[in-house]
This record gives C-alpha cells, sequence and structure tokens, in this order.
C-alpha cells in the first residue's frame, strides 16, 4: 500500500479513467512514488534516543515533509507518553528485536478543582510525574453518575500545579473524586489516514499499570482514522486492550500478535466499516476478538484464537454483515463465538455468516462452542468443526436462545458435548 492516494478510475459516467497521475498542488491523486524519506531513530539513529520523545520527533519531521518511514532500529524503547502518530507516516520496527516497554504508572488524587475551560491541575502527590507524561485524568461528572475520561499531556509546572498541553473541557470537581494517572497508549493516533505499523513488539508492563479500557487506550489505539494497515506486530501485557480502533474504517491487522492482555486482544471498535482481520494470534486476553458497536462488512480469517479466558469471538450491538471464516478458536473459557443479547431487535448482530471455523474445547464445565443470544437473526452457521476432547459436563455445541431469528445450521460436525444443539425458541404449531 503506498503511502500516497494511488490512481483511481472515474466514475462510470464516460471520462477516461486516472492511470499516469502527476502531482498536482492539492490533488490526493498522485503517483505511487518509489522512494519516500527514511529517518532512523535508536541509539546509532539519525535521531539518537530510546524513547517516545525521540521517536515523536522522527514522526513529527517525516509528517513535514509529506510523508514516508521511521525505522525503529533494535533495541529496547521506554515510553512516558503515547507516540502520537500522523497521516502518510509508516512505522517501521525490527520485529522483536524492536520492543516498547511503558513505564510504569504513578496515581494521585487532585487536590482543587479545575473546571472545563481550565489548562492545568493541581496534584495531590506529584511524586513520579514529570514534564512530558501522558496522562489520563478520571473522575464522576457533577451529578456523581456518569464518568469522566480525559487523556493529556503535562507541558509545564509550578510545583504540584500543571499545565495541559490542552484545555480539559470537562469539570473535574472534588466531589467527583478526580485523580491522574501516567496512562497512555503507545502508539495513538486521531483523525488521520494512510498509516501504517510494522514489525514490532509493544509491550504494556501490565504488573506495573494500572487499568486502561480499550475506549480510550491500548498498546495501539486509533480513533476516527481511516486507511489503516498494522502488520506484524506485537501488542502484549497492556493492563487493558492489545489493539484498539474506535470509529476507523478500512482497518486490516494482518500477521499480529495479541497476547497476555487483561482486556481485549483485538477491538475493532464502535463504527468501524470493512475491518480485515486476517493471520494473527490472539492469546491468553479476556476476549480475543471483540467486534464493538455498528462493526460492518468486516473479515475475520485464518486467525489462530487460543486460550482466552471468556470469549474467543465476541460480536452483539449491529454488528451486521460480517463474514467469519476459517479460524482455529481453542480453549476458550466460556464461549467461543458469543452473539452478545442486546436490547431489542434492531441493536442485535443480524447477517453475520459464521463458516469453515475450528472451534475445539472450552474451559468451564457450561461452555458453549457458539451462542446465539438475544433476537439475534439471518445468522449462518455453515461447515464448522466443534469439538470438545474431554469429558462433556454441561457443555453444549451450539445454542440458540430463545428470542432468536432465523438461524442456519449447515454442515457443521459438532462432537463432545452433552448436547450438540440446544434450540431453545418456542416449537411453532402445526
Amino acid at each position: 500500500m503506498p503511502l500516497a492516494a494511488s490512481a483511481v478510475a472515474a466514475e462510470n459516467d464516460g471520462r477516461p479513467p486516472v492511470t499516469n497521475p502527476r502531482a498536482t498542488s492539492s490533488d490526493t491523486v498522485e503517483p505511487d512514488w518509489k522512494e519516500r524519506l527514511t529517518i532512523t531513530v535508536g541509539p546509532q539513529g539519525d535521531i539518537a534516543g530510546t524513547n517516545e520523545k525521540a521517536i515523536q520527533a522522527a514522526v513529527d519531521s517525516v509528517a513535514r515533509w509529506g510523508g514516508g518511514t521511521v525505522r525503529i532500529l533494535p533495541g529496547t524503547y521506554r515510553f512516558r507518553n503515547a507516540v502520537h502518530l500522523q497521516s502518510n507516516v509508516r512505522i517501521m520496527g525490527s520485529g522483536l528485536e524492536t520492543i516498547i516497554i511503558k513505564e510504569p504508572s504513578v496515581s494521585t488524587a487532585l487536590a482543587q478543582d479545575s473546571d472545563w475551560y481550565d489548562q492545568e491541575i493541581t496534584l495531590a502527590d506529584a511524586r513520579g510525574f514529570q514534564i512530558g507524561d501522558g496522562i489520563c485524568l478520571r473522575g464522576k461528572d457533577a451529578d456523581g453518575k456518569g464518568n469522566v475520561v480525559i487523556k493529556r499531556t503535562l507541558v509545564a509546572r509550578s510545583g504540584n500545579r500543571f499545565k495541559l498541553d490542552r484545555a480539559l473541557r470537562e469539570n473535574l470537581w472534588l466531589p467527583g473524586t478526580p485523580k491522574a494517572a501516567t496512562l497512555f497508549p503507545l502508539f495513538s493516533g486521531e483523525n488521520l489516514h494512510n498509516l501504517r505499523i510494522e514489525n514490532i513488539a509493544l509491550d504494556g508492563n501490565k504488573a506495573n499499570n494500572e487499568e486502561l479500557d480499550g475506549n480510550y487506550a491500548g498498546c495501539i489505539f486509533l480513533q476516527d482514522c481511516r486507511q489503516i494497515r498494522i502488520a506484524g506486530v506485537t501488542a502484549r501485557n497492556y493492563r487493558g486492550d492489545g489493539v484498539s480502533w474506535q470509529i476507523c474504517h478500512d482497518v486490516t491487522v494482518e500477521n499480529c500478535h495479541s497476547h497476555d492482555n487483561t482486556g481485549l486482544g483485538l477491538h475493532p471498535g464502535s463504527g468501524s466499516q470493512r475491518p480485515l482481520i486476517r493471520a494473527n494470534r490472539l492469546e491468553r486476553n479476556d476476549q480475543g476478538l471483540f467486534f464493538c458497536w455498528g462493526v460492518k462488512f468486516g473479515l475475520a480469517e485464518k486467525n489462530v484464537i487460543n486460550g482466552n479466558r471468556r470469549f474467543g469471538i465476541s460480536i452483539g450491538h449491529r454488528d451486521t454483515d460480517n463474514l467469519i471464516r476459517d479460524n482455529h478458536i481453542h480453549a476458550s473459557g466460556e464461549v467461543g463465538i458469543l452473539f452478545r443479547k442486546e436490547r431489542g431487535l434492531a441493536y442485535n448482530a443480524h447477517r453475520n455468516r459464521v463458516e469453515n471455523n475450528r472451534i475445539v474445547d472450552l474451559g468451564k464445565e457450561f461452555g458453549v462452542g457458539i451462542d446465539i443470544q438475544g433476537q439475534t437473526g439471518q445468522v449462518q452457521i455453515r461447515n464448522n468443526e466443534i469439538r470438545h476432547t474431554s469429558a462433556p459436563l454441561k457443555r453444549v455445541g451450539v445454542r440458540i436462545g430463545a428470542e432468536a431469528g432465523e438461524v442456519t445450521l449447515a454442515a457443521n460436525r459438532i462432537e463432545g458435548f452433552l448436547q450438540p444443539v440446544r434450540d431453545l425458541r418456542p416449537v411453532k404449531a402445526g
């Protein structure tokens, strides 16, 4: 995938297609340039350093010159803040020889109120906080009901008072018990396009960090982005998700290894269209692959999803028209593939196809190979191998809930369960 936009054909209205574009001012259609700027980072790189500041400098430089590659040389890099990505930039490491580790988190309460228009906070105990740190501010809203979550960077200080890179835009008042913690994604991007992250190992250092869920962070976290490729990335040990992308379109995640995260291995997030999730290993997370809200027209294939504590794959709220095929889902704690129960007919995961998967062994005695809950309908379950190889106990191969709509079961091999299929829908008279 070139970093510049490819030549595109005109709409089918009689105009000739663009086959040999020129670089023209302000036009996004341009040649597929064979070379662009590359900047290396590392102890002996063009930019010398082993922290996020050195890599951020390289990202910003490459973006300033129209895009290119930041090559992170072999070594161990320790982060006190996210690297904030930019459009048309490729991040490339040296596989498992390029390791990025999140520094341990520190946390403290806020000592004074901050209003939504403020651009500063006062910490109760500033030990462990430094200028340049990425932080997450969390508390309750003015009514004490909703949660406030704000990600910012500390850019200046006087004692316990710190200036932020941006205004808060939310109230942080002491009755809501607000706290600050040095929590952040390792790589973060918002409102970007044409981005690649390849061949790098990201370690969240979960033993020394607090939890931050995948709606805000992960080893990689993207928000409102498009045309993204993540390949050959190891995302491990994050106290949260491995890779999370929210309202991001045409995201490809391929040949990655997301393992031992406390949250989700891969999290195609709300509203994401056309994700391609192929040939990844998702192991020992809480859930392997989680389709969030409104994920549509996606393909998950040839993934190895092994030993996840609850669910191998979970799909639910308005996640329609997706294809899940040829995956190996092994030793899920509770359910191999879960269709979640949602609040009503229009909210369920309709028109999804589950084909040619191998779902083998479940941890808990009441485990289910494929569990279709709620009013889920127009689902096709075809040519899957669903097996349990030890004592069946209370396990079920395929369970269809009482409210489920049309479910097609065809040519599946189901073995080793107390019940191969448990259909709880009422029997129609006549």
